[in-house]
């Protein structure tokens, strides 16, 4: 914010008074005392909106810009070649400026329209579009949630993670306010969220930028969002309501509770399975144990069995909406150990 207060004021300043300087050597005003401050005045209001139009430009990509302004230089020059032979061959000179106006305006405007709208079905050679595949690293946006969590610096880890990793300076104001809570629990949580973003910035596969940038909203999820569709990031998270609000406003999402259910051991009615049943199911007779990723496996009339490794019996597998649940019987005499 200072940083553009700083060139604001020196842009204001250099255009107000070389509009100063301009209007005092106006041969017919230049001794006229206001002609010199009105041309300062000018001067400033072009610095506006010079920086007014710099802050429009900067959310449009570049594409576009390109597009518009190859359409903008094509319309043009259609408009100059469109009104030559009014002077050329009509002998009609006097008309020469003003169509040359109207048909700029006219051509200048429709290539600027399809400039930016059919860039986009332009695609570079492939030896442009090769070379340039490396610089196309994806930004990821990391939530509060996913970071507490823990278990993102150990898929960054793997490998199958890449691109820069951005933290918005509000998600490590909101890591500190844990960090500093008088609940013991909150507080681990919230330093063991400081150490996680610590471990990812030593990582050297993956980069870690801090986005000093705010947004003026209200709530961590929404200026989470906004900037995500500013910087047109990913977001990485494991809030339920967070991934569903983003989708509806266009920001992709990866969710590591997804993740954690497609890695999950997949199963098919039939299929022999080793589990130490450790407490009593719901129904009655019923055992319930848990695969190493945390499948949760109900076993019928196993509640003999509790504390026993068995063998078991998949019957079916239930699939909800906090994960997967596996039916199964004990096989006869599987009875593997006592735990």
């Amino acid at each position: 914010m200072l940083k553009k207060l700083v060139v604001g004021i020196i842009l204001g300043g250099i255009c107000a008074a070389s509009g100063f300087f301009i209007g005092r050597q106006i041969p017919q005003f230049g001794d006229l005392w206001w002609v010199g401050w009105v041309g300062a005045a000018a001067g400033l209001l072009l610095a506006f909106l010079t920086l007014g139009l710099a802050k429009a430009i900067k959310r449009i990509p570049l594409k576009i810009i390109v597009g518009s302004t190859l359409g903008l230089l094509l319309g043009l020059g259609i408009a100059h070649l469109a009104s030559y032979p009014f002077v050329k061959f009509l002998n009609l000179p006097y008309l020469q400026f003003p169509l040359y106006i109207i048909l700029s305006a006219i051509f200048g405007y429709i290539g600027l329209v399809l400039g930016g709208k059919k860039i986009g079905e332009v695609t570079a050679p492939a030896f442009l579009e090769e070379r340039s595949k490396p610089w196309r690293t994806p930004l990821i946006m990391l939530d509060t949630s996913v970071i507490i969590d823990g278990r993102i610096a150990d898929i960054a880890e793997t490998g199958f993670l890449e691109g820069t990793f951005l933290v918005p300076k509000f998600i490590l104001e909101e890591l500190q306010h844990i960090a500093d809570s008088a609940e013991d629990l909150r507080r681990l949580r919230g330093r063991r969220g400081l150490d996680i973003l610590k471990r990812l910035q030593q990582y050297n596969r993956l980069n870690m930028e801090f986005v000093e940038e705010d947004v003026p909203r209200v709530g961590v999820d929404s200026k989470l969002v906004s900037l995500a569709l500013k910087f047109r990031a990913k977001i990485l998270t494991n809030d339920f309501n967070l991934h569903k609000v983003a989708e509806i406003q266009g920001v992709e999402v990866l969710n590591i509770n997804q993740l954690a259910n497609a890695l999950r051991l997949s199963v098919l009615p039939g299929e022999v399975l080793q589990v130490q049943i450790l407490k009593e199911g719901k129904s009655q007779g019923q055992g319930v144990g848990y695969l190493d990723d945390g499948t949760m496996v109900v076993i019928e009339n196993a509640r003999r069995h509790i504390g026993k490794e068995v063998e078991v019996s998949v019957t079916s597998v239930l699939q909800t909406a906090a994960g997967r649940m596996i039916f199964s019987e004990i096989k006869n005499g599987s009875v593997i150990r006592k735990v």
